[in-house]
């Protein structure tokens, strides 16, 4: 076994390898504190035939047993990954996917497993680092290592890779990935934190990726395997200049066609005619190399007309931003809703408002507890005129989810203030350009849109960048195209006041800062224009929620009388919604929310748990209802739950013989609280309340 560590602001990271799961290609524990993660990589023996993708598959997994626990499912093993997880393979998968010859189509698989968590240290950026460390001692081709880090700023000190309390009490949680020559990936979220500010955290978290990468450089050194040698597929240069020729003038004037479709339509319509001059015995190796040939072909079209003339495909400015339109309270029964149209691009994004019932109940390694915000996002298949089988969401519907629920946190209101759960689906209806920040417009219109006092609007805009050597171009407001031939997706959002999310990947094996502080502030520039737009639609929230949404009400009633309002076995609590119609939640504090569309229900609702919770008042007079007639008294109920006695000689002024001569059970009388002895039985006089002379229209009433 070997071991390499480094102290980076006192805290220490450690790889070691060699001993455990040897049959693997490589295979690393990686531990910072009492958290490890156990990183194996491995390749298939031989490429797959037929392909034209690298076949990489990311899988992260957090063991239960690491933190002590034992899982909470019917069958007591850990079930498919949850939804954490699935984010975290993505945050490993982003950052190396790049970094692998093109020319690699052997199967490969990189599997992180949490083994040790001390509840303190976060394992997912160190689960980046592992898995880059388990690829260079392998023999999978990757020779540029890549480090992962967490950067945090608590009270204007930045953090390197922060435990949980540090990251809570953060206004800027990013997550980042890099090379020894630059960042390659960035997740974040922040708190309206400005340009210069991220710009800043970035320079941070980099310095310390390259000394992480250093480590990873020494173990390779220690213990490294032999690496497989990819040789590039041969190019038949006959064909790639005879496609060259036929097509180039074609495709050029082609990717000018400022439609999707119609520019689709017309690319595949050149390819299909050199296809059928070029190959006319359908020889399927002679297609491929064609469908090779013509997409580079395509690609340096494309970035040729950007670098050179300054020309996108739909005939914008490198900055411009398309046009955009917004409709809001579209759906006429939800709470609030918003269709965000920008170009191509178009998202239908409904608002839902409920109790904390529908809070999403969370348990993982990393956090227990309860999500009262939620945004999910959907992808179907028809928003690119495409025929595919629905299934649940996949690990990109997830993410995009992820990164637009990210982008609207810092804006919520405070959950004392405004104690409802908010669920946000956001419906991609056209898709050509991200939908990602299509989603955070509409999410935030759609907010305003059902009355929730959120802070300030949020804009998204996906920015994008075509380098070629000293060449270089920042686009705004990127088509698909522009993302899938370019060398970056930069995805930005954020108030008028500053950044609330960030996400880049890019292709190229690093992005210097001047580079990203250009981007940063070309992405504020559109964002800006952004948010304008979406003010001549909504310049704020709507005056009071929406109509069809519960208005929710508030008390907090003493801990002691928690199973009063409840009952034994939920009977009192099931009695006032059903007499109300309202949804009732109650917390071991004492907070009580009452839930209804209907005001009046909520009021009687909120009477019957103040009459259950309230405390006798001696000298006080109550209307209260006779329960039952004993020799020497009568049982009062002066509210639901509480009772007294009245002796027979505190019913009237006078000697009676019989109480039955005076009131009979079920009776309407007031009575006044004399005494509340140790034990808590009440006594009461009627005889008091009349000499007193109120009106029984006075007196508070028992229901």
């Amino acid at each position: 076994m070997e071991k390499v560590e480094i102290d980076i602001d006192g805290k220490i990271i450690s790889i070691e390898a060699g001993d455990l799961a040897r049959q693997a290609g490589g295979t690393v524990i990686i531990r910072q504190g009492d958290t490890m993660v156990l990183v194996a990589a491995t390749m298939a023996g031989k490429p797959r035939e037929g392909i034209d993708f690298f076949p990489l598959t990311v899988d992260y997994r957090e063991k239960t047993y690491a933190a002590g626990k034992i899982p909470g499912s019917f069958f007591r093993r850990e079930a498919r990954p949850g939804e954490l997880e699935t984010l975290i393979c993505r945050l490993i998968d982003r950052p190396i996917r790049p970094l692998f010859p093109k020319e690699f189509k052997n199967e490969t698989q990189v599997v992180a497993m949490v083994v040790s968590h001390d509840g303190e240290n976060p394992p997912d950026v160190n689960a980046i680092t592992g898995a880059s460390a388990a690829l260079m001692i392998s023999d999978i081709p990757f020779e540029n290592p890549v480090a992962g880090a967490r950067i945090s700023r608590v009270d204007g000190k930045l953090i390197f890779n922060p435990n949980y309390e540090e990251t809570a009490a953060s206004d800027l949680n990013l997550i980042m990935a890099g090379t020894a020559d630059g960042i390659v990936m960035v997740e974040s979220g922040a708190n309206e934190v400005s340009e210069d500010d991220m710009m800043e955290a970035l320079d941070f978290g980099h310095e310390r990726i390259k000394k992480v990468i250093g480590i990873q450089i020494k173990l390779r050194e220690l213990l490294g395997k032999e690496k497989l040698v990819v040789e590039p597929a041969p190019v038949n240069e006959e064909l790639k200049a005879s496609i060259n020729s036929k097509a180039a003038e074609k495709l050029n004037a082609a990717c000018q066609i400022a439609g999707k479709h119609e520019r689709g339509d017309a690319v595949k319509q050149i390819q299909n005619d050199l296809c059928a001059e070029l190959n006319p015995d359908e020889d399927d190796n002679i297609k491929g190399e064609i469908k090779d040939i013509f997409h580079d072909l395509e690609k340096t079209v494309v970035r040729n007309l950007v670098l050179d003339k300054q020309y996108r495909v739909d005939g914008r400015g490198l900055a411009d931003v398309r046009p955009i339109s917004i409709m809001t309270g579209y759906l006429p029964r939800v709470h609030g809703s918003a269709v965000f149209t920008r170009g191509e691009t178009q998202a239908l994004v409904a608002t839902t408002l409920g109790t904390s019932s529908d809070e999403q109940r969370m348990d993982s390694l990393e956090f227990k507890g309860s999500k009262s915000f939620m945004l999910h996002y959907n992808f179907p298949a028809f928003c690119t005129g495409e025929v595919k089988f629905i299934s649940g969401p996949g690990r990109r519907e997830i993410g995009h989810g992820m990164l637009a629920e990210r982008s609207l946190i810092p804006v919520l209101p405070n959950k004392d203030d405004f104690p409802y759960t908010i669920r946000i689906v956001s419906e991609i209806l056209e898709s050509n350009g991200s939908s990602s920040m299509a989603s955070v417009c509409g999410g935030a219109l759609s907010m305003m849109d059902a009355g929730i006092p959120i802070k300030a609007p949020v804009a998204g805009i996906a920015m994008g960048l075509i380098k070629d050597g000293d060449r270089v171009a920042i686009l705004s407001d990127i088509l698909g195209s522009e993302d899938h031939l370019g060398d970056m997706d930069f995805k930005v959002a954020g108030t008028a006041n500053g950044i609330t999310a960030l996400q880049m990947d890019i292709k190229i094996t690093g992005l210097d800062r001047d580079l990203m502080k250009t981007a940063l502030q070309q992405a504020k520039e559109g964002r800006l224009h952004i948010l304008g737009e979406m003010n001549k639609a909504l310049s704020t929230h709507r005056g009071e929620i929406n109509q069809h949404a519960p208005r929710i009400v508030t008390l907090t009633v003493p801990k002691d009388k928690i199973r009063d309002v409840i009952g034994p076995g939920g009977k009192v609590i099931r009695e006032i919604i059903d007499k109300t119609g309202v949804s009732i939640d109650i917390n071991d504090d004492g907070l009580v929310s009452i839930a209804s569309a209907d005001a009046e229900a909520a009021a009687k609702a909120v009477e019957f748990v103040e009459n259950l919770t309230q405390e006798v008042e001696v000298g006080r007079i109550y209307l209260g209802k006779v329960k039952k007639i004993v020799d020497f008294g009568a049982f009062v109920e002066i509210f639901p739950g509480t009772d007294g006695l009245v002796h027979i000689s505190q019913i009237c002024d006078r000697r009676i013989k019989n109480v039955s001569d005076e009131i009979q059970e079920g009776d309407e009388i007031k009575v006044k609280v004399i005494d509340v002895d140790q034990q808590g039985k009440v006594k009461l006089s009627r005889k008091e309340a009349l000499k007193d002379g109120l009106e029984a229209a006075d007196a508070p009433t028992a229901t």
